[in-house]
């Protein structure tokens, strides 16, 4: 036995044998600093299991859970001009797209899809603020005016997430422009007697706060969403006074008449079928295990008794 056997072999061994960490393993909640494991996170849809802070989930996610059996169709939504400024500050528009492309793994900021939730068919429409943080630009205008119109054409109601920091200045007035085509694409939803729900989540600030977030028959939103069109530190700044605590939170604005729900995650899933099968003037959704959609079969009727 010599030095050779009893370390440099041990250790070489150890070095090829050693197995790579995921880095994605754990999670940390960004308001009370516990690291979470992916799974719980994941089980839990997005919702800190030790303080109840709901982190950001990304739309197929959200739909996932929402949706029956977490199956639902994509609606495609017009493509728009590509660079139509030919924007450029320290990247070119182009190449930030490409890069949010990469890295979310999606078309754009809004993804839309209809399906079932509690065997109720609605479709809807939910803003992925890891894309451009959520930005309004020409492709949600579309995306919200497909969806309203889908929505129409299957008598449907329509369910709108919102998630974002505003109109995307990369697009200049193009965007600003969005605000008006997505309230018509409301109003036509209203004149069809079709219901709108506008689901609020953290945050949603700036022109989609001013436009079709605000405009919901019923306004719902997550906990402690920070909602508003300027953020409470440029109000601060231009007043020169100090905010009221939970200034411009989900509860604050619950309590002074801007919202009439808020309602954790993990619950809003019933809390939509409830909502919606009485705007729709369905009966009330049976809880429980059901056939498939398709399954119309009647059960055989027992046999007479000789």
């Amino acid at each position: 036995m010599n030095w050779i056997t009893n370390y440099v072999r041990p250790r070489i061994n150890s070095i090829f044998s050693r197995r790579e960490m995921p880095d994605n393993l754990w999670t940390k909640c960004d308001n009370c600093g516990t690291m979470l494991f992916h799974r719980e996170v994941t089980d839990n849809l997005g919702v800190c299991t030790n303080c109840s802070h709901h982190m950001h989930i990304t739309p197929r996610a959200r739909f996932t859970a929402l949706f029956d059996g977490g199956v639902f169709s994509e609606i495609s939504v017009p493509e728009p001009v590509a660079d139509p400024l030919q924007f450029r500050d320290q990247k070119k528009y182009p190449d930030r797209m490409k890069a949010a492309q990469k890295s979310t793994g999606e078309r754009e900021a809004m993804l839309v899809a209809a399906g079932e939730i509690g065997r109720t068919p609605v479709v809807c429409a939910a803003q992925d603020f890891s894309f451009m943080a959520g930005s309004m630009g020409m492709y949600v205008g579309n995306a919200i005016i497909k969806a309203a119109q889908e929505a129409k054409k299957l008598k449907r109601p329509l369910v709108l997430f919102s998630a974002a920091g505003g109109a995307r200045m990369q697009e200049g007035i193009l965007s600003l422009m969005q605000m008006p085509r997505t309230t018509v694409a409301i109003q036509m939803l209203r004149e069809a007697g079709l219901p709108y729900i506008v689901v609020l989540t953290h945050p949603t600030t700036g022109g989609v706060t001013a436009s079709y977030a605000m405009l919901g028959d019923v306004q719902i939103s997550e906990p402690n969403a920070l909602i508003c069109f300027a953020g409470p530190r440029v109000i601060e700044q231009t007043i020169r006074e100090k905010l009221p605590e939970g200034f411009q939170r989900a509860e604050y604005l619950l309590e002074h008449g801007m919202l009439d729900r808020v309602t954790d995650r993990r619950e809003m899933r019933e809390e939509l079928v409830t909502i919606l099968r009485m705007l729709m003037q369905m009966p009330p959704a049976v809880h429980g295990e059901l056939p498939p959609p398709g399954d119309l079969s009647v059960p055989a009727e027992d046999e007479p008794k000789e």
